[in-house]
């Protein structure tokens, strides 16, 4: 299937990997941040609503 393709050396696969997981990371790190910050603004306003 990769016959006519481009062929990576191991090295090229090896930095296409590890951006690969970089991107992950970030990703996964932007999820967990807007759910902290969705968490906190809607916790905020069931307190204010509270008093």
């Amino acid at each position: 299937m990769n016959d006519n393709g481009i062929r990576l050396t191991p090295e090229q696969e090896r930095r296409r990997r590890q951006r690969s997981i970089a991107i992950a990371l970030m990703l996964g790190a932007m999820v967990i941040l807007f759910f902290v910050v969705t968490v906190v603004r809607i916790g905020g306003n069931i307190a204010s609503h509270a008093s």
